[in-house]
């Protein structure tokens, strides 16, 4: 299952280059770095959904593993914060942060199996205004 979402991952990262890469030759510098700040996000954030889903999934073989999958999430959520000034996906990472800090809170208080669905939705809704 793994597999499937990492080539799910590769291929939503390769479509969103190849709308960048239209997006150079059709529109100004602006539709550019939105579009080039969304390839970086979608992988980034695909990545990190995936391990958190798969740390849910073993969380009775090893809890540790979702505080670590969220610490990846808050680093990449950073690092793309930093890259972009693009209002769009500067409020979709927000989300999405609310998010993550939704999830560690329910693990805080004990909850073993969170449910990630928010993440998932906010990651999605980062793929929608990484689309032009």
């Amino acid at each position: 299952m793994a597999a499937s979402r990492r080539r799910r991952t590769t291929a939503v990262a390769a479509t969103l280059a190849a709308v960048a890469l239209t997006a150079g030759l059709t529109t100004g510098c602006d539709a550019v770095d939105k579009a080039l700040d969304c390839v970086q996000t979608a992988d980034a954030i695909a990545d990190s959904v995936t391990d958190l889903q798969q740390a849910v999934e073993n969380a009775s073989n090893d809890p540790t593993q979702l505080e670590e999958s969220l610490d990846s999430i808050d680093k990449n959520l950073g690092e793309i914060g930093d890259k972009t000034d693009n209002a769009d996906v500067n409020k979709a990472v927000d989300d999405l942060n609310k998010a993550v800090d939704n999830v560690r809170t329910s693990i805080e208080n004990g909850d073993q199996t969170p449910d990630i669905s928010p993440v998932t939705d906010a990651a999605g809704e980062l793929t929608k205004v990484c689309t032009p």
